[in-house]
């Protein structure tokens, strides 16, 4: 069997059987390329059926002087895909990565900002415009309710829940989940709803869409971090921020 029909035929079952994103399945076939080229140079090309764990461990150990210890790890749970894939498919009938170790990785503890810090942030935004009191609402919300970025743009009017104090969220692989909502966040939430929102003509299929930008249409990922990014600046905060750190920051405190 040869590397580049292999690599391809992984390529279709990452795509179609395991449904990975394209970013992903790049990610995962830029790591095996890597294993083909150094085999290439270093055992004559030997088929993907044919590598032996004394194959694995060379090419592992050569990645040690130019990888991260992470970005090693990511190139050797790739490979252990790539091997686990071989054996269900009957191309081999043992895994050589089986005795291989990744290395071991130290948890890194995630930038959170300080109750202050973030009342600091939230404090010195602009309201006085129609953007500003949108921004305000939304970062209000990405900490009060401890939300991905995802599910604060997702979020819809009918979501909203007040009198019970809760909000209805959908979070990763579309699952639902009721997330309670303070009263400092639904008095922001209802004042965007009645100074901006209720001013805006939505975009079709915006309707229902709580945020929206000055075009009536669901608002980017890429603004929010700009957002994010900005007023952490104009609060003379120092630390890398980002709207995940609004959750982190919120499961902290």
């Amino acid at each position: 069997m040869k590397w580049k029909d292999a690599l391809s035929d992984y390529n279709h079952y990452l795509r179609l059987e395991r449904g990975l994103s394209e970013n992903s399945v790049e990610n995962y076939g830029r790591d095996l390329n890597k294993l083909a080229t150094f085999l290439e140079a270093e055992r004559e090309g030997i088929a993907p059926e044919q590598v032996v764990r004394e194959d694995l461990e060379a090419f592992v150990h050569s990645l040690a002087s130019t990888l991260h210890p992470r970005s090693q790890a990511r190139v050797i749970s790739s490979l252990r895909g790539f091997f686990a894939y071989l054996m269900l498919e009957d191309y081999r009938n043992d895994d050589p990565m089986e005795l291989i170790e990744a290395p071991k990785l130290g948890r890194k503890l995630p930038d959170t900002l300080s109750e202050k810090e973030v009342m600091n942030l939230l404090n010195s935004m602009d309201r006085s415009t129609a953007e500003g009191e949108r921004n305000r609402a939304m970062l209000e919300t990405l900490y009060g309710c401890g939300l991905r970025v995802s599910e604060l743009l997702d979020l819809k009017m009918s979501d909203l829940f007040f009198d019970e104090d809760f909000i209805k969220v959908r979070g990763k692989g579309n699952k639902e989940r009721c997330v309670p909502v303070g009263t400092v966040t639904q008095k922001h939430i209802r004042l965007y709803m009645d100074q901006v929102r209720i001013h805006q003509t939505p975009g079709k299929g915006f309707e229902d869409t709580l945020f929206l930008n000055r075009n009536g249409r669901r608002l980017s990922r890429a603004m929010i971090f700009t957002i994010v990014k900005r007023q952490a600046e104009l609060a003379g905060i120092r630390k890398k921020v980002s709207p995940h750190t609004f959750r982190h920051s919120f499961a902290t405190h």
